[in-house]
């Protein structure tokens, strides 16, 4: 007996996620893995993980991406739905936390805020900019001081007197936070510091003039570290909900979109299958030369074993599947 499910696949700069939910929209499983520069290995890795992890068959009616990387899944992967994080994080929210109105979404390396009223995206930023709060951030500011990126929560929250830095630049954090530990504060102290002061960057420029109200959700992979969550709870005077799967939230809001996407269109699913796993790709940049532009064009083929040394974008071979990267689209498939 198989299960019908739905698959949502998240590639982001840092971390690839995917998730699978039934024909009810409840939730059935997930991976998480870490994309490292090369999204399409990524991608196969966690189908593959996921398929070899299924307690039973799964039939596939519908497949959505997002992230950075989501035209480059979908176009992999045979994706039917292909959204933007923003609408794959607030419908995640809105159907995993009751009465969601704010969504505090922190990644790998970018972070975000969304408004939603009455169950629509009213109000949305984004940071892609600043590095100051994002998990990479606070990665590398827990192995400078010695802490296990995993301990770093709880540590923070033995601090009674934490340390005030400056959080309105990741590299003036980084300067203030040295700054404190050689006057001798201790680690928990500089460590719920620094969440406080990212969470007073974070507020000042994504919140900026938006109103905050409650029930507020924290996601993303920044969402596991209780000192950030605790410093969010202080600066907004408010509870805030980490729903039990906030690292995968995104995959999860694309399979729901698919789902929706098939419930409302029958139509048949465009997904390629779980071979997709074994199959080999690769990845040629050409410049187009076309205009002043000067745009870095990427092709994927499938089933070329050999890196193509190509000046020329026409004279690319093999089974093109995806190709971006162009300002114009001329170029763009997939």
């Amino acid at each position: 007996m198989s299960l019908t499910v739905y698959l949502g696949i998240d590639v982001g700069s840092v971390t690839t996620k995917l998730a699978v939910i039934d024909e009810t929209g409840k939730y059935v499983d997930s991976v998480m893995l870490k994309t490292a520069g090369t999204p399409v290995a990524a991608v196969q890795n966690g189908m593959r993980q996921l398929y070899e992890k299924r307690i039973t068959d799964y039939e596939v009616m519908g497949v959505g991406t997002t992230g950075s990387g989501r035209a480059l899944a979908g176009s992999l992967v045979g994706a039917d739905v292909v959204k933007n994080e923003i609408t794959a994080h607030a419908v995640a929210a809105s159907v995993t936390v009751p009465g969601v109105q704010t969504i505090l979404e922190i990644g790998g390396q970018d972070s975000k805020i969304i408004i939603i009223r009455d169950g629509i995206v009213t109000d949305f930023a984004m940071n892609t900019v600043c590095a100051a709060g994002t998990g990479s951030f606070l990665d590398h500011q827990a192995q400078r001081l010695g802490v296990p990126i995993e301990e770093f929560g709880a540590t923070a929250l033995k601090s009674s007197n934490p340390a005030r830095i400056a959080g309105r630049c990741g590299v003036f954090a980084e300067s203030d936070l040295i700054h404190k530990q050689q006057l001798g504060y201790p680690v928990e102290d500089l460590l719920y510091g620094l969440c406080q002061a990212l969470v007073r960057n974070y507020l000042s420029n994504l919140a900026l003039g938006k109103e905050l109200l409650p029930v507020f959700s924290f996601q993303g992979g920044v969402a596991s570290n209780t000192g950030m969550v605790k410093a969010f709870e202080e600066a907004l005077n408010a509870k805030v909900v980490v729903p039990e799967h906030h690292q995968t939230m995104g995959a999860i809001g694309a399979a729901m979109l698919a789902m929706e996407d098939h419930q409302y269109t029958q139509n048949q699913t465009k997904f390629k299958g779980w071979d997709v796993a074994d199959m080999h790709f690769s990845s040629i940049t050409c410049t187009c030369n076309g205009c002043s532009n000067n745009c870095e064009v990427i092709t994927i083929v499938e089933g070329v074993d050999e890196v193509q040394h190509v000046d020329k974008i026409k004279d690319v071979k093999g089974n093109i599947i995806a190709r971006w990267g162009g300002t114009c689209g001329r170029w763009d498939i997939g």
